[in-house]
């Protein structure tokens, strides 16, 4: 395979690297690893993809397995028992995680910025957070959901208990389509550009402009440091070709994981990257995952209340 050369990331947690585990292969094969996804594939895994589609991680010797998760929990636990190597974790889910003893470490990001924000279904009627006051507003369930939505009142001067909250799921679109809620906690890449495509006039209230600051909102996490530096290579040249050629990322991501539509993609793909979601500093696109990014994400979080200290 044709090798882009580029430089290895820069490394958050600061450990020693060390090569893949050994599992008994031959010398010189591929060692065998399995990758989760947090949720099932999507354009926001295009780096992910477009590393494995051109050979990335066979070049620097893992023979990598990508799954789709069975629900959004599942990360954390098949890390836990063995079943998984590597895993795309919300980075709010890993520090939840890891406070409740699980010895992770996240060692390279998957975006660069936040995901979550507060979409309302009537940009005319609702203009800025303050506007929320008094609304109804879905949240899914998940702990981050509330301090996102608490973190953009905030920032409009209304307090938690001034919004009437009720639990959706991940039922957004639906729920705002149909006008049964005001607005909803949702992903700005995902559930926002799908309300845009059905056409409903929509605001956004993201959380890194509205009181949050910028963080990595998904990292991918591992058991150790096993295959970590080898993994982040090959995820520099999938980046690299991914900010080259963003639409050739989106092919590869499509004939990789079979069944996406291409319209969406490309959509969820150009939100992504025209927000700079994948850019870190003055790189275009890069998994890099710097501690000073990572110290931004800590302090919101326990001010949030998501976090009770330091993990």
């Amino acid at each position: 395979m044709h090798r882009v050369a580029a430089p290895l990331a820069a490394v958050l947690i600061g450990l020693a690297l060390t090569g893949c585990g050994g599992d008994g292969a031959e010398p010189g094969a591929p060692e065998g690893a399995t990758l989760v996804l947090d949720f099932q594939p999507n354009a926001v895994h295009a780096g992910i993809y477009e590393a494995q589609a051109n050979g990335f991680f066979e070049d620097e010797g893992v023979d990598l397995t990508i799954r789709q998760p069975s629900s959004t929990a599942d990360a954390g636990k098949l890390l836990e028992t063995g079943r998984a190597d590597f895993a795309v974790m919300d980075i709010n889910d890993f520090g939840i995680a890891r406070e409740r003893g699980l010895d992770l470490v996240a060692i390279a990001a998957i975006v660069q910025r936040p995901l979550a924000s507060v979409i309302a279904r009537d940009r005319d009627e609702i203009q800025t957070p303050a506007d929320l006051s008094g609304k109804t507003v879905g949240v899914t369930g998940v702990p981050s959901d509330d301090a996102v939505l608490d973190t953009v009142l905030r920032a409009g001067g209304v307090a938690p208990g001034d919004v009437r909250r009720v639990t959706i799921g991940f039922n957004a679109v639906a729920q705002l389509a149909a006008g049964r809620i005001d607005a909803a906690t949702a992903f700005w890449n995902a559930e926002g550009v799908q309300l845009k495509e059905l056409g409903i006039p929509t605001r956004e209230f993201r959380v890194d402009e509205f009181g949050a600051p910028r963080y990595p909102e998904l990292v991918l996490v591992a058991r150790d440091q096993r295959g970590a530096e080898e993994i982040r290579s090959a995820l520099v040249s999938g980046y690299d070709l991914l900010a080259d050629r963003p639409e050739t990322a989106l092919d590869d991501l499509i004939a990789e994981a079979p069944g996406l539509e291409r319209s969406a993609q490309f959509s969820q793909l150009r939100a992504l990257t025209s927000a700079e979601a994948f850019a870190s500093g003055a790189r275009t696109a890069t998994p890099e995952l710097s501690e000073e990014s990572v110290q931004r994400w800590r302090s919101w979080a326990e001010s949030a209340g998501l976090l009770a200290g330091s993990s």
